[in-house]
């Protein structure tokens, strides 16, 4: 039996097993009504289902389907990718952010072409030693793909678990993790794990969502914990975020990041192989960018380069914060790897 399948634990005494029917029934009911027709659902093959949930890791679903589908035609299978450049897969990529996604997903596609004779594991202990894959994207795998039924937690699932069998709203991660997954593994339906998953991840984003949960709708309203308290604590929290004293997104070395391998896919054909120098970049990356930010820069491409997003080409050792930015700017030149 698989790890995640494993109810080692026994679920909290106050949920019952007639509670855990009368939701299962419920949600399943909702979803048949409410289930969006999106493109992942209507496939079984584990290539299109790791593509789907790799872009759907921090970005809008609404967002994701028209780049789902460009995707594949550019890499229609899991040899395509892996044989493609990292330069193509990166530029394929423009438009999703979170760029480090793009290189873990051929990773993965290399290791399943290059080990796997391009068949996927199928077993959730054998997909998590994929590169990029955790414990929610290999469970999503084999139960979206080979219908196998297991119980993952991504951020939907664990939200609309904890508010429904615990209350309130869910903290950062702490020991109430191990409830949330028990309580996962205890809802499984045998043999029907793909609608059951489904649902749950639907029901999150689009009923029980972070901000702003239809409850005054919700068809789980009488068997949720959190009902009586749930506005009132999304309310708390959101003072609570607000009152943070945190770095404008724009001012963010992930801002940079993002500009930095956006600027890489722009440039022009002729200097795709010699890339582009320091100075060039900084100025098409920050339209204050002066002679004092090099070092910045410097170091913000080097990161890039260690997570598989650009190549450093240098025409003599690593830069040397002692020496004239002018010269380092000239010798040091960035392109996609």
């Amino acid at each position: 039996m698989d790890d995640l399948q494993r109810n080692c634990t026994p679920v909290p005494a106050d949920i019952s097993p007639r509670r855990l029917g009368d939701v299962q029934a419920q949600l399943l009911r909702w979803f048949e009504r409410q289930a969006r027709d999106l493109p992942w659902r209507s496939t079984r093959d584990p290539y299109k289902i790791l593509v789907s949930e790799v872009m759907l890791q921090q970005t809008q679903v609404d967002r994701v389907v028209p780049y789902y589908y460009a995707f594949l035609e550019q890499f229609p299978n899991v040899e395509e990718l892996a044989q493609a450049s990292t330069a193509a897969v990166i530029k394929a990529w423009a438009g999703l952010g979170y760029n480090r996604r793009a290189v873990n997903l051929q990773c993965a596609a290399q290791v399943v072409v290059e080990h796997h004779g391009g068949r996927f594991p199928e077993d959730v202990a054998e997909l998590v030693t994929l590169p990029g894959i955790g414990p929610y994207t290999a469970g999503a795998i084999a139960c979206f793909a080979f219908e196998r039924d297991v119980a993952f937690i991504d951020t939907n699932i664990r939200r609309v678990l904890y508010r429904l069998f615990i209350g309130g709203e869910h903290p950062a991660p702490t020991g109430a993790e191990k409830t949330v997954m028990q309580i996962a593994r205890s809802l499984i339906l045998p043999g029907d794990g793909w609608r059951w998953n489904q649902a749950l991840i639907e029901f999150g984003a689009l009923q029980c969502t972070a901000r702003r949960p239809a409850c005054v709708i919700c068809p789980l309203q009488s068997d949720c914990a959190a009902f009586p308290t749930i506005q009132s604590s999304i309310s708390t929290a959101s003072r609570k975020r607000s009152d943070r004293s945190e770095l404008p997104f724009q001012e963010s070395n992930r801002f940079y990041r993002g500009k930095v391998v956006a600027a890489l896919r722009n440039l022009p054909s002729a200097d795709e192989v010699s890339g582009i120098d320091l100075a060039a970049l900084g100025s098409q990356v920050k339209p204050a960018f002066s002679e004092a930010d090099l070092p910045w820069l410097y170091q913000l491409v080097q990161g890039l380069a260690q997570d598989g997003l650009a190549q450093v080409a240098e025409e003599r050792p690593g830069y040397d914060l002692g020496d004239s930015p002018e010269t380092a700017a000239g010798l040091v030149r960035v392109k996609l790897p």
